[in-house]
């Protein structure tokens, strides 16, 4: 009898994998790890390599390399989306989860921790400790928030804390509307703290999906047209980062809302029907 043992499944999931059985959803999934990728290339080369060799640079090129480094965001955030959608009506490999996860935390994670980073390097007079501070809270919330989705269960179509793509733009849109650097760090800080929080936020499925995916295409306008400084751009711009915070702050409300509404049509459904 040969000395030999079983394979585990990790061990046959790994024998068998080859690039050519990745699912539709696993290549988006990979799309949105390269978008995440690139946003911080864009980072360092458009954003703080100029800073550091010619100062603030006032030849656009600051202005278009952000507005790349955040429509790449957004554009990972719609592979995120989209793949999501993609698996639950089709199929995704035995790696899909764990290829979600780890290209979440390059795009969502690292990307807006590391855009952080860099503004706190290029802004004027700002405290360069609590601006590494609140970019490793930024990674750290992230990271959690991954790590506690991994082992929840949802429940009613709800997540628990901030979902992370949520979080990473909301981190991005508080950083472009250049507010006081005080607020700005509370602000970071805060939404760090929103993903590892208990508060609840809808899943975006249904016409909400839809509606995500019409506000990331808006989002990226504006950011084409600022990056272009386009007459207007730059109201449109605040207009869609305050949106963006707006959003954050009533979300919760709207999934409370709903929650509620749940809870009271299953109480209507339980109660003894009295007799007429």
């Amino acid at each position: 009898m040969p000395d030999t043992e079983p394979d585990t499944e990790p061990e046959a999931a790994a024998r068998e994998f080859s690039p050519a059985r990745l699912s539709a959803a696993d290549v988006l999934t990979l799309g949105n790890a390269v978008c995440g990728f690139a946003s911080i290339y864009f980072i360092t080369t458009a954003v703080l390599v100029p800073y550091l060799t010619h100062g603030r640079g006032g030849d656009g090129s600051v202005r278009q390399g952000a507005a790349t480094a955040v429509m790449l965001i957004l554009m990972a955030s719609l592979f995120d989306l989209c793949d999501g959608l993609v698996a639950r009506r089709f199929r995704s490999s035995g790696m899909g989860a764990e290829l979600d996860n780890l290209s979440d935390l390059v795009s969502f994670g690292l990307a807006p921790a590391y855009f952080v980073l860099v503004w706190g390097l290029v802004t004027e007079d700002a405290q360069l400790r609590l601006v590494v501070a609140a970019a490793v809270a930024v990674l750290l919330g992230g990271l959690l928030r991954l790590a506690r989705f991994s082992v929840t269960t949802m429940q009613d179509g709800m997540f628990q804390g901030m979902p992370i793509p949520f979080a990473a733009l909301t981190v991005v849109s508080v950083v472009l509307l250049e507010l006081p650097f005080k607020v700005t760090l509370i602000a970071v800080v805060g939404v760090a703290w929103l993903m590892v929080s208990r508060i609840e936020y809808p899943k975006p499925t249904g016409r909400l999906a839809t509606a995500t995916i019409g506000w990331a295409a808006v989002n990226i306008g504006c950011l084409v047209a600022w990056a272009a400084d386009a007459p207007g751009a730059e109201t449109l711009l605040v207009t869609g980062c305050a949106l963006q915070l707006t959003l954050a702050a009533v979300l919760p409300l709207f999934a409370a809302a709903r929650r509620l509404t749940g809870v009271r049509a299953g109480s209507g459904l339980n109660s003894p029907r009295k007799p007429s």
